[in-house]
């Protein structure tokens, strides 16, 4: 992973690339950012830049596999070189001075809840998800039923280990652990005792999406890089420019998304207009009430999957929000173009703002409910009667 292939975010890169430059590399970083965010990725292109054999400042290597053989590689001041022996590694995750700790769990195939055991399919993982959530790694490795993934005391122990001794290649030993959060009490305390005497040129990465959840001993011994969530541009560009997504499409998912590339990447290829016609027809059939057209809509909402039935929630949320900052003369907030703005404009002459509040109520409400498996044909059933009956009021 290079910082190029990262979309956006050219502050905090610069800032992490100076401070190596500048030679001011704390021994450990917690990169913090939201669920969807660039903090992994951040982590991986940070790692692979400080061990670049090639960046300006690196300490040179051996020869190596080529001898006496000088490789001429330009240097970037800006990003790592990812044509270097150290980069070819850190891209396909397997440097032996990177190593890598993040929640496991029993599985049908894999019955040893530990990193090592999984790390081919993080490799895998990672390489093809680095804005990846936990639920989706969970669910990419076959955890099933309510199962959490944890990172143990003992795997937390064996971080000692694997730092002890000096780095095989590399200026520095580098130790990856994310959702450190998922840490327990004993685990935390372990890896606590490493932080407070680490052995020299070792760099610790936490990459979290909550720090509330990690031991205060622990953020006090961390530099903190906070890491912002894209912005509409970002992710617009990046679908455009990675995922082949059409320009309308990609601006209506980075709107639906908020800033979270994995939901963004979630949403690629779910026809984002028809969901807005979808949900137009559910609330002029509200607002009438047209009991009859309301109970069709709900079979069709009960026959989709669960989280078309959350995005379709999330929709309605997203645009009820823009609705009353309309109504309340934010209009430069406003995200929404074309059909959707015009939609936004004319249903805010018939919607009294009052109504509006309660709505977002009740969705989050019937969002909850979805979520924890209620049965989805009473849930927006319910949610539409209720909606009909607050246009009125």
């Amino acid at each position: 992973m290079q910082f190029k292939e990262i979309p956006g975010l050219e502050s905090i890169k610069k800032t992490l690339i100076q401070s190596v430059q500048n030679n001011h590399v704390a021994h450990a970083q917690l990169f913090h950012g939201n669920i969807g965010s660039a903090n992994l990725a951040l982590a991986w292109a940070y790692a692979t830049y400080i061990n670049c054999e090639n960046r300006v400042g690196a300490i040179p290597q051996d020869a190596g596999l080529f001898g006496s053989v000088a490789i001429d590689i330009p240097k970037d001041e800006n990003d790592s070189c990812g044509r270097c022996a150290s980069c070819a590694k850190m891209r396909k995750l397997i440097h032996p001075d990177f190593h890598h700790i993040f929640p496991t769990a029993t599985t049908k195939k894999i019955k040893e809840a530990e990193s090592d055991a999984y790390l081919p399919l993080w490799r895998e993982y990672l390489t093809e998800y680095p804005y990846g959530t936990l639920s989706d790694w969970l669910t990419f490795i076959g955890v099933e039923g309510n199962r959490q993934g944890n990172i143990s005391a003992e795997e937390a122990r064996k971080i000692i280990g694997k730092i002890t001794f000096k780095a095989y290649e590399a200026e520095y030993k580098i130790l990856m652990i994310w959702q450190p959060e998922m840490l327990n009490l004993s685990s935390a305390n372990a890896l606590l005792k490493v932080l407070e005497e680490p052995p020299a040129k070792t760099l610790f990465l936490l990459v979290c999406n909550d720090a509330n959840k990690l031991l205060t001993t622990i953020l006090s011994r961390t530099q903190r890089v906070s890491v912002p969530a894209f912005t509409d541009e970002d992710i617009s560009t990046y679908l455009s420019e990675k995922q082949g997504v059409t320009q309308q499409e990609s601006q209506q998912v980075a709107y639906l998304s908020e800033g979270n590339l994995a939901k963004a990447l979630s949403l690629t290829g779910v026809q984002t207009n028809e969901i807005h016609t979808w949900f137009a027809n559910w609330m002029r059939a509200s607002y009438k009430p047209d009991l009859q057209s309301l109970v069709k809509i709900t079979d069709e909402f009960d026959a989709l999957q669960k989280e078309r039935q959350k995005g379709i929630l999330e929709y309605s949320l997203s645009i009820f929000r823009d609705l009353f900052l309309w109504q309340n003369g934010a209009t430069d907030l406003v995200r929404l173009q074309g059909e959707e703005m015009t939609f936004v404009q004319n249903f805010s002459k018939a919607v009294k703002p009052q109504a509006v509040e309660l709505i977002v109520n009740e969705l989050n409400q019937a969002f909850h409910h979805i979520e924890r498996n209620v049965r989805a044909k009473i849930v927006f059933l319910d949610l539409s009667l209720t909606i009909a009956k607050l246009f009125k009021k």
